[in-house]
C-alpha cells in the first residue's frame, strides 16, 4: 500500500510540474505573439502537438514537456535567427541549414556551439527524469484496444492541427497578410506555421512535349550575338521601391519630372514595367530579373523565392554572362543573410557577393550615391584587361515607410506641401519620396557618367521595384495611364535601358513584364543567348512584351512546356 500511494504521489508531482513547466511555455511563446487571433493559432497548434504526443506517449506530463519544449525551442531558434541573421525563421531553414550552412553558421558564433552542446546533453537527461516520473496510461486496456485509441487518437489531434493551417480554416485572418508583413513583422511562431502552407511551389500549366517542341525547338540552338570580344560591360541596378511619380494625376510639379526617367542619346529603350508584387517583396523582382521567371507561375510558394525557388534554378542572367566569360558580381545595401540573400544569389550565378559590412556602410541607411561609389570601387578593384563584368546594384533609398519624419524635417524645397489637393498624410508620404527621388536622380547621373561617358562599351540598364504603399494611401490616387494599363497601375513601375555602343537598338513596348529585363539586356549587350534565353526573347516578342499577361495563353503554356521539360531551367 505504501508503495501505491508512493507511485500515485511520483505521478501526480509529474503531472504539477509537466502542467506549470506547459504553461510557462504557452506563455513565452504564444503569449508573446502580437495579436490575440495570432496567440489562438499558436496555442490551438500547441494543444493539438500535445494531443498527437499524449496518444503517441501515452505518458501525460512527458505530452506536455515535449510539446513546451518544441515550441520553445522553436521560439528560441526564431529569436537567434533574427538576432544574428535579422532574418525570419523559415520552414526551409530546417532543410538548407541542416543540408549546407549550419555549421559554417555556428562556426561564427563559438557561444552557440556551447549553448548546443549544453542541450544535446541536458534535454536528454530532463527528458529521462520526466519520463521516469510519469505514469503509462491506457494500462487499463488490453493491448489491441490501446493501440487503436492510441492510433485514433493521434490521428484525429493531427487533423485538427492540419485543419488549423489551413488559408481559408478556423484561422483563415491569420494567413490573409501579404508576404513582407509575414516576414518582417513579429508574429514569428505565427509566420513559421503559416509559412507551412505558403512555401508549396508549383509548376504552372504548360502542354505536353510534343506540342512545346513544335511552338519552340527552332530556338534550340541559342542565338548568335552581334557584339564583338571583349563584351561590353553591364551594370544593373534595382531601385527599390521606385516609380515615375509624373504619372500621378497630382503630381503635376516639376519635382515630379526627373532626369533619370526621360530618355537621352544612350537610351535603347524604356519605359513602363510590369512588376509582379505591391508595397514590398523586392526579393521577388529579384528573382524575376535574374532568372527570367515571375515568381507568381509557381505559386504562393514564389513570393518566397530566396529560399524555395533559388536552389533549384539551373539557367539565369548571371549564369549565362559567366558561361561568356563575364565576372559576375552583386553588390548588397543589408546584410548578406538578410532574406537568405548570399545564398540565394550564389543560386543565381554571382561569383562575388559584396553586402554592407563588405562595403563598409551602414546597412538600410546607404543612399544610392554611397551605393553607387561603393559598387564602382568594387568594378575598379576586379576589372581585368579583356574580361567583361557584370555587376548587378541593389538600392535601398526608398525602402518605406515614408511618413516617419515631419514634412518640416525635409530639404527645401520638399519641406513644405508641393502637390495641391492632397491631405497632410498622403502629402507627407509624396514629399518624402520625391526628396529621396532627387538624390537618387543625381546619383544615377553621376554613375551614367561614370560608365557611359568613356571609352569601354558599357550598357547600364536601370529600373524600378514595386511600388511603396504609402501606408495603402496610394492605391486611392488617381494615375494618367491609357485604359489599357489602368488595370495594373499598382504593379507599374519603369525601366531605362541605355549603352554607349553606336548602331544598337530596341523595340518599345507598351508595358514590358520585368521577366523579360533579361534578353532585353542580353540582345542590347550583343552576346549570344542560350536556348532558354532564346526562347524568352522569341515569346517576349509574340507576347509583345509581356509574359503572365500574354493573351496567347496557349502559347504561354507551350513555353513552359519548353523551358521547364525540355530545357530544365528549374528542377525541383
Amino acid at each position: 500500500m505504501q508503495r501505491g500511494s508512493f507511485r500515485i504521489t511520483r505521478n501526480s508531482v509529474a503531472w504539477l510540474c509537466a502542467s506549470l513547466f506547459f504553461a510557462g511555455c504557452v506563455r513565452a511563446t504564444a503569449g508573446q505573439e502580437p495579436v490575440l487571433q495570432q496567440q489562438g493559432f499558436v496555442f490551438a497548434l500547441m494543444l493539438c502537438t500535445c494531443g498527437v504526443l499524449l496518444f503517441a506517449f501515452a505518458r501525460v506530463a512527458m505530452a506536455l514537456v515535449v510539446t513546451g519544449a518544441l515550441f520553445l525551442g522553436l521560439d528560441f531558434i526564431s529569436e537567434i535567427k533574427q538576432q544574428y541573421l535579422d532574418a525570419p525563421l523559415m520552414p526551409s531553414d530546417f532543410v538548407y541549414y541542416l543540408r549546407s550552412s549550419l555549421v559554417e553558421t555556428l562556426a561564427h558564433y563559438p557561444h552557440l556551439w556551447e549553448l548546443a552542446a549544453g542541450v544535446a546533453v541536458l534535454v536528454p537527461l530532463g527528458l529521462w527524469l520526466v519520463w521516469r516520473g510519469d505514469r503509462r496510461m491506457l494500462g487499463n486496456l488490453s493491448r489491441p484496444k490501446a493501440f487503436a485509441v492510441r492510433v485514433g487518437g493521434a490521428v484525429a489531434c493531427a487533423l485538427v492541427f492540419w485543419i488549423c493551417l489551413l488559408p481559408n480554416g478556423p484561422f483563415a485572418q491569420v494567413h490573409a497578410r501579404n508576404a513582407w508583413q509575414k516576414l518582417s513583422d513579429d508574429a514569428q511562431l505565427t509566420n513559421f506555421f503559416v509559412n507551412l502552407q505558403d512555401s508549396n511551389v508549383a509548376l504552372p500549366p504548360m502542354t505536353d512535349d510534343t506540342l512545346a517542341e513544335q511552338e519552340w525547338g527552332a530556338t534550340a540552338h541559342g542565338g548568335l550575338g552581334t557584339a564583338q570580344q571583349p563584351y561590353p560591360d553591364i551594370v544593373q541596378v534595382l531601385e527599390e521601391s521606385t516609380f515615375d511619380p509624373s504619372n500621378f494625376a497630382v503630381c503635376n510639379v516639376p519635382q515630379c519630372r526627373v532626369q533619370m526617367f526621360k530618355p537621352d542619346k544612350y537610351t535603347l529603350a524604356h519605359g513602363p514595367l510590369r512588376v509582379h508584387t505591391f508595397g514590398g517583396g523586392t526579393w521577388v523582382s529579384e528573382f524575376a530579373v535574374l532568372t527570367g521567371m515571375p515568381q507568381d507561375i509557381f505559386g504562393p510558394g514564389g513570393m518566397y523565392a530566396p529560399y524555395v525557388l533559388a536552389p533549384h534554378v539551373r539557367d539565369s542572367l548571371p549564369q549565362q554572362l559567366q558561361r561568356l566569360g563575364y565576372l559576375t558580381v552583386a553588390i548588397y545595401p543589408t546584410n548578406g543573410a538578410f532574406l537568405n540573400g548570399r545564398n540565394a544569389y550564389t543560386a543565381y550565378g554571382f561569383e562575388q557577393f559584396y553586402d554592407a559590412k563588405d562595403l563598409g556602410l551602414e546597412e538600410w541607411e546607404e543612399t544610392d550615391a554611397q551605393m553607387f561609389d561603393a559598387a564602382k570601387r568594387v568594378y575598379d578593384k576586379v576589372k581585368k584587361p579583356g574580361q567583361p563584368v557584370f555587376v548587378m546594384i541593389l538600392t535601398l533609398a526608398q525602402h518605406g515607410p515614408h511618413d516617419l519624419d515631419p514634412l518640416s524635417s525635409l530639404p527645401a524645397p520638399f519641406n513644405r506641401p508641393l502637390l495641391k489637393g492632397l491631405a497632410e498624410k498622403p502629402a507627407l508620404n509624396f514629399n518624402t519620396y520625391l526628396s529621396n527621388l532627387h538624390n537618387s536622380d543625381l546619383a544615377m547621373t553621376q554613375l551614367e557618367k561614370a560608365f557611359l561617358d568613356r571609352p569601354e562599351p558599357t550598357v547600364l540598364m536601370h529600373f524600378g521595384d514595386h511600388q511603396p504603399s504609402f501606408d495603402g494611401l496610394i492605391r486611392q490616387m488617381e494615375r494618367s495611364w491609357p485604359p489599357a494599363l489602368q488595370p495594373y497601375k499598382d504593379y507599374l513601375s519603369y525601366y531605362m535601358i541605355k549603352s554607349n555602343v553606336p548602331g544598337r537598338s530596341l523595340p518599345n513596348y507598351p508595358m514590358l513584364d520585368i521577366a523579360h529585363l533579361p534578353n532585353m539586356v542580353l540582345q542590347a549587350a550583343g552576346v549570344p543567348m542560350d536556348p532558354y534565353f532564346s526562347a524568352a526573347t522569341v515569346l517576349r516578342e509574340r507576347c509583345k512584351g509581356l509574359y503572365t499577361d500574354c493573351i496567347d495563353q496557349d502559347l504561354v503554356k507551350s513555353y513552359h512546356g519548353w523551358i521547364f521539360n525540355h530545357l530544365h531551367v528549374y528542377e525541383e
